[in-house]
C-alpha cells in the first residue's frame, strides 16, 4: 500500500465511523418508537438512560473525574440538557415522523453556529433554515400540517440540545471523557421520575428490557464511542459538516423502518436545513471543538 492510498484510507475511515454512528443513532430511535405503545415516551426516555447510564459508568469510570463546586454546577446543567434533550425529541416522535423531528432539532446547533454571526452569508445560511422550517409546518392545509404540539417538543428538544453543546464543551474541558458518562446519570436520574409515573411497573417488562438495551447501545454506547475516534481523526469543521446530514439519516430511517413516507415539500425542507448548517459550518470564522450527539 502506497503513501497515497494509506493516506486516502486514514482519512475515510473517520467518515465511515460517523457515517456508522449517525445511521446507528437514527436506528436507535426507530427501535425506541416500537416501545412507545407500552410505556410511552416518557418510560422509553427512562430505560434509555438508565442502561446507557450503566454501560458509560463501566467504559468511562467517571469516579475518577475531579470535581469543584463551579465545574459540578456545569455537569449538572450539561446532564440536565441532555435528559431534556432526550425526553423531549421521543416526545416529539409520538406525533411527529422521525426525519422531521431531527430536522427541527437541528434547529438547536445550527442557532448555537449562527449565534454570533453577523456576517452577510451567515443570514442566508438563517434564511435557508426558516424556509425549512416553513416547508415542514403548512399551516394552511390541514391535512398537510404537522401536530403542534410535537412540533414544539422538537424544538425544544433543540433548545436543549444548543445547551447541551455549550455546556458539554465546559465540562469536558474540565473532566474530559468522564464528563459524559456523568452527564448521563444526571440525565437519567432527573428523568427517571416522569419515567416512573407515567409507565409504573411496566418498566420492569422482561420482554421490554432487550429492546431498551438495544436502544442503549444504538442511541448511546456504540455512537458516542465512534464519534470519540472520529473526533481525533477529523478537523472539527469536517465533523460538523458531515453531522449536519442526520436529519436525512432520520428521514431514511423513518422510511425504511417505521415506513413514515414524506412529502416532497418535507424533503425539500430537511434538504434547506441540511444546506444551512453545512453552510453555517463551513463559513464559521472560529472552529469550536464539536460536542457528540446524544440524542
Amino acid at each position: 500500500m502506497n503513501n497515497k492510498t494509506r493516506s486516502l484510507a486514514s482519512s475515510l475511515f473517520p467518515i465511515g465511523l460517523l457515517l456508522i454512528a449517525m445511521a446507528s443513532i437514527q436506528s436507535g430511535a426507530s427501535l425506541a418508537k416500537t416501545m412507545f405503545p407500552v410505556i410511552g415516551a416518557q418510560g422509553t426516555t427512562t430505560l434509555r438512560l438508565m442502561f446507557a447510564a450503566v454501560i458509560m459508568v463501566l467504559l468511562l469510570r467517571p469516579w475518577r473525574a475531579t470535581l469543584t463546586a463551579r465545574s459540578l454546577l456545569t455537569v449538572v446543567i450539561y446532564g440536565i440538557s441532555l435528559g431534556g434533550m432526550n425526553f423531549l425529541f421521543y416526545m416529539a416522535l409520538r406525533s411527529v415522523p422521525l426525519g422531521i423531528a431531527v430536522a427541527l432539532e437541528f434547529t438547536g446547533p445550527l442557532a448555537v453556529a449562527l449565534y454570533a454571526s453577523r456576517r452577510p452569508l451567515d443570514f442566508v445560511w438563517i434564511a435557508l433554515a426558516v424556509l425549512g422550517l416553513i416547508l415542514l409546518i403548512p399551516m394552511g392545509d390541514a391535512k398537510a400540517s404537522l401536530d403542534l404540539t410535537g412540533v414544539a417538543y422538537a424544538l425544544g428538544a433543540g433548545a436543549c440540545w444548543a445547551l447541551y453543546i455549550l455546556f458539554g464543551q465546559k465540562a469536558g474541558n474540565d473532566n474530559g471523557i468522564q464528563t459524559a458518562a456523568l452527564g448521563v446519570v444526571i440525565a437519567a436520574l432527573f428523568i427517571a421520575p416522569i419515567g416512573i409515573v407515567h409507565a409504573g411497573t411496566a418498566l420492569l417488562s422482561p420482554a421490554l428490557l432487550p429492546v431498551a438495551l438495544g436502544v442503549a447501545v444504538l442511541s448511546t454506547a456504540l455512537p458516542y464511542s465512534l464519534e470519540m475516534v472520529a473526533l481525533t481523526r477529523l478537523p472539527a469543521r469536517t465533523f460538523g459538516t458531515l453531522m449536519s446530514i442526520e436529519p436525512a439519516f432520520g428521514a431514511l430511517s423513518g422510511l425504511l423502518f417505521l415506513h413514515e413516507v414524506l412529502s416532497l415539500a418535507q424533503w425539500l425542507a430537511i434538504a434547506a436545513i441540511i444546506t444551512a448548517s453545512i453552510g453555517a459550518t463551513l463559513t464559521m470564522q472560529r472552529e469550536p471543538h464539536p460536542t457528540p450527539v446524544a440524542d
